[in-house]
């Protein structure tokens, strides 16, 4: 039996060399021909955070066109958006009242907003809305809904994939072996630095972006953090932000080039030089490739609909048999 992996891509923001290297990259290595892979664009997901319409609908088209520029093919995955499968809904229901609170209260993400609430004297529940509470109940649908039996995590989404499981088992206990209850895949986490050093990320406003002009890439890159040392003084790798991107894209022997670059002294701006040349060698054919689908209007929601149109019934099928466990079905 094929493995069934299931990736959900949430829809903020714009990619970054950190999504790249930290999501996109590896996720499509995992989508084989030894495999059936599903990878969605979790648009109700983002509704946690986000209020503005206009930056949800922006950060779905990039995002999508982000992960099809580097290399997912619709021909041999299924791509879908989260939004136009309603059947998602109907299950996170349906699990929500197999969910224990208790269980839900231990969620990482929920209990570090409590933390903070109450490390700043304020009301435990302050900014605290349902959709963040019951996160792991959305999630646990996604995954069910097609029953995967593989979901590639970072080591912070682990606890959410032990939770669907929780809930999956609670389910096939009370009514009947209905769901496969997926394993996680653990992904290395990979924490790459921005251009200030701090983990990438859009809050800091440290990030390189990934799908741009070659300029723009250099420009960002220009803007790395370094220390005083001048050109001819040894500098060292260790916690170094810059290095440690240069070796993110580096083959052995360039890094270990590198390495001695450093020790003979380089120069920073030469440092970012080879940094840019690394990077940009490995992501131009991808801009090419956005750029070109950038040009093909209607291709997402041609794709998006077909999608749907692939997937939709294997979930209008296990929510028909779900509604007929639960006693939700026609009268006979």
């Amino acid at each position: 039996m094929k493995k069934r992996i299931l990736t959900g891509i949430t829809t903020t923001g714009t990619p970054h060399i950190g999504n790249y290297l930290g999501a996109i990259k590896p996720a499509l290595e995992l989508a084989g021909p030894d495999s059936e892979s599903y990878f969605f664009l979790a648009d109700y997901h983002a509704l946690i955070k986000q209020t503005d319409p206009t930056l949800i609908e922006s950060s779905v088209k990039d995002i999508a066109m982000a992960w099809l520029a580097s290399g997912l093919d619709t021909n041999y995955s299924n791509f879908y958006r989260q939004s136009d499968i309603p059947e998602v809904h109907e299950l996170t229901w349906v699990l929500t009242c197999s969910a224990a609170k208790g269980l839900l209260n231990r969620a990482h993400a929920y209990k570090a907003v409590v933390a903070e609430n109450i490390s700043n004297n304020a009301d435990e529940d302050k900014a605290i809305n349902m959709g963040l509470f019951s996160y792991p109940v959305l999630m646990a649908a996604d995954i069910l809904l097609f029953n995967a039996t593989h979901v590639p995590v970072g080591p912070d989404q682990a606890q959410h994939l032990e939770m669907a499981r929780d809930i999956a088992g609670k389910f096939n206990h009370t009514y009947k072996q209905t769901f496969s209850l997926p394993e996680a895949l653990i992904q290395n986490e990979v924490s790459v630095p921005g251009i200030d050093g701090r983990k990438m990320s859009k809050s800091y406003n440290n990030i390189i972006p990934f799908l741009c002009t070659e300029k723009v890439l250099q420009k960002s890159i220009s803007k790395i953090i370094t220390n005083s040392l001048e050109p001819g003084e040894v500098k060292d790798t260790k916690g170094c932000n810059l290095f440690q991107l240069y070796s993110a894209f580096a083959s052995a022997d360039q890094i270990a080039s590198m390495q001695l670059a450093y020790d003979d002294g380089i120069g920073w701006g030469d440092a970012k030089k080879e940094l840019f040349s690394v990077i940009n060698q490995e992501i131009d054919p991808i801009r090419h490739r956005y750029f070109n689908l950038a040009q093909q209007p209607d291709l997402l929601n041609d794709l998006f609909s077909d999608g749907a149109k692939k997937v939709r019934p294997q979930a209008q099928q296990l929510v028909s048999e779900v509604r007929d466990l639960v006693g939700i079905s026609k009268i006979v």
